[in-house]
């Protein structure tokens, strides 16, 4: 019932007959489950009912713990008075983010002989037990996934990027993720993709010989008077200027 599954880029598209959950250990893995894009991560759980077509890969590698579920009837007579909810939750395609104590359960699991059936079996009905109650609330219990937005950000970051791109990882409508990142960090989504952009242009100014007009291509600005405007009026000096303050702090 339980593996642990290494993901890369090759493209995985299939569906079978017994519904199935995945939990993000390392890397990002990109899911498309019944038309729907999504990403998970590190406390990330994709929900895939039985039937539902799906398709996932991961361009920098992806590892997950995956558990494939028994039939009804298995968990009915597994999982008690839990078992209503945990049917309810294998019955809609999802992407969920998990609390950290569940997260660590999952963790615990991974390092664990997950081929014995016993084990196997009892995880099982600890993961589905402890997901059973709450997780209709676990959008709004935890934190945004900063770590899977970051990582997506960070490998799109010469391509356009829209609030709709990042609503999707974090499984939240695009309003919600606005009114999330401005309780969250303070800024919005597109500040928030802004400042990861400059924050990567000032490691190439100072870590590398790159021209300014590479440097501007690299982090996704148009041209380089965009993004020499952009860092202006975050840092208040040019890029030229800005790689000489760093390499002299360097050399002092």
């Amino acid at each position: 019932m339980l593996s642990l599954r290494n993901y890369h880029d090759d493209l995985i598209a299939h569906s079978h007959d017994h519904p199935q959950l995945v939990f993000g250990l390392k890397g990002l893995l990109e899911f498309e489950i019944a038309g729907r894009a999504s990403c998970i991560g590190e406390q990330g759980l994709a929900v895939i009912p039985s039937t539902t077509h799906h398709a996932c890969a991961s361009t920098t590698g992806s590892q997950c713990l995956v558990l494939d579920l028994p039939s009804e009837s298995w968990v009915r007579e597994n999982l008690g008075h839990h078992a209503e909810r945990s049917l309810r939750l294998l019955d809609q395609p999802d992407t969920l983010r998990l609390a950290p104590a569940q997260q660590s359960l999952v963790a615990w699991l991974a390092r664990s002989p997950i081929n014995d059936s016993v084990i196997a079996a009892q995880g099982t009905v600890l993961l589905l037990a402890s997901l059973a109650d709450g997780h209709e609330a676990l959008r709004e219990q935890c934190g945004l996934p900063l770590a899977a937005i970051d990582a997506f950000i960070d490998r799109h970051l010469p391509y356009p990027l829209q609030v709709a791109d990042l609503a999707r990882i974090a499984g939240l409508s695009v309003a919600r993720l606005h009114a999330r990142f401005l309780h969250e960090t303070g800024k919005t989504p597109m500040e928030y993709v802004r400042q990861r952009r400059l924050h990567h242009a000032e490691a190439l100014l100072h870590e590398t010989p790159l021209p300014v007009g590479e440097i501007a291509a690299r982090v996704g600005y148009t041209s380089q008077s965009a993004f020499t405007a952009a860092l202006v009026r975050v840092r208040g000096c040019t890029p030229r200027m800005l790689r000489r303050e760093l390499r002299d702090k360097m050399n002092d």
